[in-house]
């Protein structure tokens, strides 16, 4: 197609020589310029040049169907994990977080709160949170950590609401300033969070997610509760609650796995 296109330069120009050469047969005094019958003329054949430059250009290929990404199936020990929920909860659902992340924050004041309502609640759902602190935010892992040192005092779950909701204010002084508000015991929550008693454990937890193919926040690992956990599919992004409760129906309405 290449061959085409420059194919039609030497006509163009053979077509202006040829203008060229009608004017020198013309006697000079009597050039005035060119007359309307001649401009319509160049007009005429400028619009035959034009015609024939579209038809030798290659036609605008097609877009290319799209289809939809393929689900990523996964499946995870839950061993030792707190859960929000009942145990025997037939859907598990496993979220990947990093407390300084925006839309995690986004994800937690609007649709978890719904998917408690309606199915953590009731016992049909499970919830677990597990720590995935991305290296671009500064405050993420020490706020993982103090979900941690709060859970040493049985506050897991009301640090967790604190630090989702305050994604912009996880500097240490407010991390401290959170366990006073929640009634713990201050210095030893301070002591617990200075010392890095649980930073392995939030190291193991981002490994965690990596092996199921996480790489963002937040992403969920939704599926069949397990003997073992979970099994299901990853869900990636702070979708809307109907998106949620498609695959919470979609697990729920599976046989029990064995």
């Amino acid at each position: 197609m290449m061959t085409k296109r420059l194919c039609v330069l030497p006509i163009f120009a053979a077509c202006l020589g040829f203008s060229l050469l009608a004017a020198d047969d013309q006697p000079p005094a009597k050039s005035e310029g060119i007359t309307k019958e001649q401009a319509d003329a160049i007009l005429s054949e400028l619009k035959a040049i034009h015609e024939l430059l579209a038809k030798s250009l290659p036609a605008a290929p097609a877009p290319a169907p799209t289809t939809p990404a393929a689900e990523v199936k996964a499946s995870m020990s839950l061993d030792g994990r707190e859960m929000l929920g009942s145990k025997t909860a037939p859907v598990t659902i496993v979220e990947f977080t990093d407390y300084q992340c925006p839309f995690c924050r986004q994800f937690h004041t609007t649709t978890f709160e719904q998917i408690r309502k309606k199915y953590i609640d009731s016992g049909k759902v499970r919830f677990v949170t597990v720590d995935f602190p991305l290296d671009f935010h500064s405050n993420a892992e020490k706020a993982a950590e103090a979900g941690h040192c709060a859970n040493d005092q049985g506050q897991f779950w009301r640090m967790r609401d604190v630090l989702s909701q305050n994604a912009d204010k996880l500097d240490s002084a407010n991390l401290i300033a959170f366990s006073q508000s929640l009634y713990l015991d201050v210095p030893a929550f301070k002591s617990c969070l200075e010392a890095g008693k649980f930073k392995q454990v939030v190291s193991d937890n981002h490994k965690a997610g990596a092996e199921v193919g996480v790489t963002g926040t937040p992403t969920f690992l939704i599926g069949k509760s397990t003997p073992e956990g979970v099994s299901g599919v990853i869900f990636v992004g702070a979708q809307p609650f109907d998106a949620f409760e498609v695959k919470i129906k979609e697990f729920d309405a599976q046989p029990i796995a064995h």
